[in-house]
Formats: structure tokens, C-alpha cells, sequence
């Protein structure tokens, strides 16, 4: 019996019925023909689409989207819960554990089909390294939802695990000056840090680039910290994540407030403190306390213009002097 999923070759006989081929029907075959067969059949199981526990399948290549937005994983789940899955993802076998896969694409709907308990479909290819990268990249390029620092993260992904410049390029289907631009932005930051961030669908290259530049001063990163820390943050949508983190690098450091001086105690000639006096940029405070005055400060506010203007004489004869 032949098992599941596996296509065997047929012959048509005279009656109209079918049967497998025998040994000598192989040797009667044309060695061309033979592996003309061999290669059809084995493009209709790639292409053959099949259901697979979602519990079977690890993560595989590399991480294409920077966060996921509830609200469309939400909205994912119920479209496959009420009209199932339309789409199959895309699978090679696990290259270390037998009867396992890895991912290649498809990880939203391989992450709602696993929360909704479901099976996958899925198809399953033979692909090495280089072919998932190829594999994955191709379908980025066709997805319009993927943003631009999504793509840059991609690209220095792989430029970083060893990929070449030109392979980067096929994988994306852009040009080698386009690869230029994406690393300069997917280099510049931390995957962690974009993480945080998440898509920025709206912040395009000069932006993420202004946020590299702004960064490289300590003083603005910290402050971008601070506002990453904000309880408020995680709240926000990816763009206003970008915006707060971006206003944050803007602000100018305020300078440190010199500390307000200290008041000067007057007292009488036994000891007794008499008034306070506080001498700042703005003037010079003069303050009786009432509780301690005896009624000094009251005789002094009935005083204060004849004392005023008899000490401001003497400060002006003293001028005179000089």
C-alpha cells in the first residue's frame, strides 16, 4: 500500500484500467524519461499541500517582522477560525530531527493556527540554508504590509550571518544601491532595540536615520531609555513608539539649577535672632518672623521708610567718598 500522501506512477492498459509500472516497464523506459518522472513526481509532493500539528514546526531563518499587532493577529484568527486557512505556509524538514519541520513563511498564521489549536497546511520543500533565505526574502518582497526598517533589520540579518551583498539583493529583489541604503539603517541599530520599537509602518529611511545620528550623543540615548521606560510606552502604536523615542533624543539637556543660598541670620547684640536675609539674582529679601518678633516686625514695617531712605543716604555719601 502506498502511503499517504505519496504519488505513485500509473500506467494506462488497454481496458482503460491502471496499474503500477513493473521492472521491465523501467527498462523499456528511456533513461531520460525515467528521471523526467522521478523530477514531476517530486515537484507535485512540493506542491502537494498537507496538514501538519502546528506543535511539529520550530522557527527557521530569520525574523522578518519586528513585533506583531494584536489587533490584526486578532483579526487573523477569527478570519481562519470562521473560514479556515486559504493559504498554505511554507515548510522544509527539520535538517537535525526527523519528523519535524522548520518554518520558511507563514509565521502569523502558523502562530494564530497554533493558538486556535489547529492544524497547519502546509507545503513541505527540500531547501537548504541558502534556498530558505531566498525562499523567505522573495516572499518579503511580495508582502506590502512589511515596513521599510523590517526589510533593513532583514537585510543586515543576513549580512551578518555571512550573506553576501549580492545574495542580500536577489533575496529582496532590489538593487545593490537599495542593499546600500536598507544596511545603513538595519545596521545602525540593535534588533533588541527595534523590537521595542516595532514597524514603524509610517518612519521611513531619513527618519530612522535622523534617530541613528541623534543616538550616537550618550546624553540623548539615556533620554531615549528614559522614554522607552515610560509606563505609557508600550501603550502606544509602533509609530508613536518611533515618535517618542525620536523626541526624546531632540530635547535639549536643561542646565542644573544652582541651589538656592542660604538665608543670612541677623541678631541683636545678646544673640537673638532679629531677621533672615536671602540675597538672590532677583534682590535682597528681608524677613522678620512674627512669631519670635515681639512686635519688632511691626514697629520695623511702620519704620521702613525712614530707615530705607536713612540708609540709602549713607550708602550714596559713602559713594561720594570713593
Amino acid at each position: 500500500m502506498a502511503r499517504k500522501g505519496i504519488l505513485e506512477p500509473r500506467i494506462s492498459t488497454l481496458g482503460g484500467g491502471e496499474r503500477k509500472p513493473s521492472p521491465a516497464d523501467s527498462r523499456m523506459m528511456p533513461r531520460g524519461a525515467v528521471g523526467a518522472l522521478q523530477s514531476s513526481l517530486s515537484k507535485l509532493q512540493e506542491n502537494a499541500v498537507q496538514e501538519i500539528d502546528a506543535d511539529l514546526i520550530d522557527d527557521a531563518g530569520f525574523e522578518d517582522r519586528l513585533g506583531l499587532d494584536p489587533a490584526a493577529q486578532d483579526q487573523l484568527k477569527e478570519s481562519l477560525q470562521t473560514y479556515g486557512q486559504q493559504v498554505p505556509v511554507l515548510l522544509r524538514p527539520h535538517p537535525k530531527t526527523n519528523g519535524r519541520f522548520e518554518i520558511v513563511y507563514g509565521r502569523r498564521r502558523l502562530g494564530a493556527l497554533r493558538e486556535l489549536g489547529m492544524k497547519v497546511k502546509a507545503m513541505v520543500r527540500q531547501l537548504d540554508d541558502h534556498a530558505l533565505v531566498m525562499a523567505q526574502g522573495q516572499e518579503n518582497t511580495s508582502r506590502q504590509d512589511l515596513s521599510f526598517v523590517e526589510k533593513a533589520s532583514f537585510a543586515a540579518q543576513l549580512q551578518d550571518s555571512g550573506y553576501d551583498r549580492q545574495t542580500i539583493a536577489a533575496a529582496l529583489s532590489i538593487d545593490l544601491p537599495m542593499v546600500s541604503r536598507m544596511l545603513k539603517v538595519g545596521t545602525a541599530f540593535a534588533l533588541p532595540f527595534l523590537r521595542r520599537i516595532g514597524s514603524a509602518p509610517s518612519i521611513g529611511r531619513d527618519r530612522w536615520m535622523a534617530l541613528a545620528k541623534a543616538l550616537q550623543d550618550a546624553a540623548a540615548s539615556a533620554r531615549a531609555e528614559d522614554a522607552m521606560r515610560h509606563p505609557d510606552f508600550e501603550a502606544l502604536d509602533s509609530d508613536a513608539r518611533f515618535e517618542a523615542v525620536y523626541a526624546a533624543t531632540q530635547r535639549k539637556a536643561s542646565a542644573p539649577k544652582a541651589p538656592a543660598p542660604r538665608p543670612r541670620s541677623l541678631r541683636s547684640r545678646d544673640g537673638m535672632a532679629l531677621a533672615e536675609v536671602r540675597s538672590t539674582s532677583r534682590g535682597l529679601t528681608l524677613t522678620v518672623p512674627s512669631r519670635t518678633a515681639d512686635g519688632f516686625d511691626r514697629w520695623l514695617d511702620s519704620q521702613a521708610e525712614a530707615i530705607i531712605t536713612e540708609l540709602h543716604d549713607r550708602w550714596q555719601s559713602t559713594r561720594s567718598e570713593d
